[in-house]
């Protein structure tokens, strides 16, 4: 690319015009007039929606908020393990998790957080759920122990009509309450992760039963309602313990057993805070921020332009174009935007002409040692690079911290913290490019200086 700027202007100068288009409100009314021009019309910006090999890929590119900023309901929940045994407790807990989430999603909340806390013997489960802001309709919906039971299937075909799937499926009485446990175990014959039941006495019979009379028809087990997983029988289980195959990832089987152990290990769950979150504060704390990260912006642009003339405008447009990829990236992943998430946009705002400050001290050295322009630019550019390279390695590693993506128990798991530390790394990301590309690319391509 170095031979060729001018490609990768055009490059840059499209995927900024691709971010405008994203950043865009999702309507934009364009009336004014002039003179007989008269012009009264709407933009809507276009959705996202693209399928590839099968699987679709969709954003409304809205803006994602969290609870601070949207309002909504905040729960802590504690989880009745007294009639659990400790072994079994952290997988309660899970399943407890897995089916609020569950129940949430069916309830279509936009971006909730659900997070699990260990504290001595006190097992929590913490809700946040932007936008309902009734609080017994949430509690409602996430409050009840989770419901397991078997089903068989009395029609012709599943294949025949989807709707069989709820209407064709009677209940046979046996229930989570006599399944022991549901665990993953790989078949030692194919090394492929199946996931196995282990029923009580009383559930060993009547699995046995249900086992008999459904030979090569399809057993349904449902959770809350909803078909968790529809296994066919192939032969009689009279020995207590099943085991439902198929293809399976690891990860897949893994997450079956949690459904299922929802059911097999019913957590009674009580209520312990909950408050609601008005949206005035959020739009409040917004106007806020964006007021401060403008200010700030508008600081930074002009104490370049003073400090460094012509090529201080050129890296202000580097800012801007960086402003537009950075809230691009945010509706395309999406992001949830909370305020420490905001606080970290805005701090990675002052940190992304970093580098060019670096480059442009570097760049003034070597004019001042005799370099011509073109060459000291250059040199500027690669010499920088390890400065560059060092401090964001520093501040990234920072961020990992406390992102915390492997959920180290003894690091953070606050999702707000989170939030910070997502932003603050995607800015530094983003920063290095339009740092170091953009300005570069810039600086070939617009900027002309005759050596003395």
């Amino acid at each position: 690319m170095r031979r060729h700027p001018r490609r990768l202007l055009v490059i840059i100068l499209l995927l900024t015009l691709l971010s405008i288009i994203i950043d865009l409100p999702s309507t934009l009314p364009v009336n004014f007039s002039l003179g007989p021009v008269k012009t009264d019309f709407t933009i809507n910006r276009p959705k996202l929606d693209i399928t590839l090999a099968g699987k679709r890929f969709y954003r409304d590119l809205n803006i994602k908020r969290g609870l601070d900023l949207q309002g909504g309901t905040h729960l802590v929940l504690k989880a009745d393990m007294s009639k659990i045994d400790s072994l079994n407790r952290q997988d309660a807990l899970d399943s407890s998790k897995e089916i609020i989430a569950r129940r949430v999603d069916l309830f279509g909340v936009s971006e909730p957080v659900i997070q699990t806390s260990i504290i001595d013997q006190d097992y929590r489960i913490i809700v946040e759920l932007p936008g309902i802001n009734n609080i017994d309709e949430a509690i409602n919906l996430i409050g009840t122990t989770a419901q397991l039971d078997f089903r068989e299937f009395i029609g012709d075909s599943l294949e025949a009509s989807p709707s069989a799937i709820f209407t064709n499926f009677i209940s046979t009485g046996l229930t989570g309450e006599h399944l022991t446990r549901a665990t993953v175990q790989f078949d030692p014959n194919t090394g492929q992760p199946v996931v196995n039941l282990l029923f009580d006495d009383e559930g060993k019979k009547r699995f046995a039963d249900i086992t008999t009379r459904n030979i090569g028809k399809p057993v349904g087990i449902f959770l809350d309602e909803i078909p968790v997983t529809i296994p066919q029988v192939n032969e009689a289980i009279t020995q207590g313990s099943a085991v439902i195959s198929g293809d399976f990832t690891t990860k897949e089987a893994k997450n079956l057993s949690i459904q299922l152990n929802a059911g097999a290990l019913p957590v009674p769950i009580e209520v312990i805070s909950q408050r609601t979150i008005g949206a005035s504060l959020g739009e409040e704390s917004v106007t806020k921020s964006l007021r401060a990260g403008i200010i700030g912006l508008i600081m930074v642009m002009v104490f370049m332009a003073l400090l460094y003339g012509w090529l201080g405008v050129l890296a202000d447009l580097a800012l801007l174009i960086y402003g537009l990829l950075t809230l691009a990236i945010y509706k395309l992943i999406p992001i949830t935007l909370t305020l420490p998430g905001l606080a970290g946009f805005i701090l990675s705002v002052g940190m992304a002409v970093d580098s060019n400050i670096l480059i442009f001290e570097r760049m003034k050295e070597e004019i001042r040692s005799g370099k011509p322009w073109q060459t000291a630019m250059e040199l500027g550019f690669g010499r920088a690079w390890d400065s560059i390279k060092d401090a964001n390695i520093a501040t990234l590693t920072t961020a990992f911290i406390l992102f915390n993506p492997l959920n180290w128990s003894f690091l953070n798991t606050s999702g707000m913290i989170r939030g910070f530390a997502l932003t603050l790394s995607l800015g530094i990301i983003i920063s290095l490019f339009t740092g170091i590309i953009v300005t570069r690319t810039l600086l070939r391509v617009l900027y002309r200086r005759k050596d003395k």
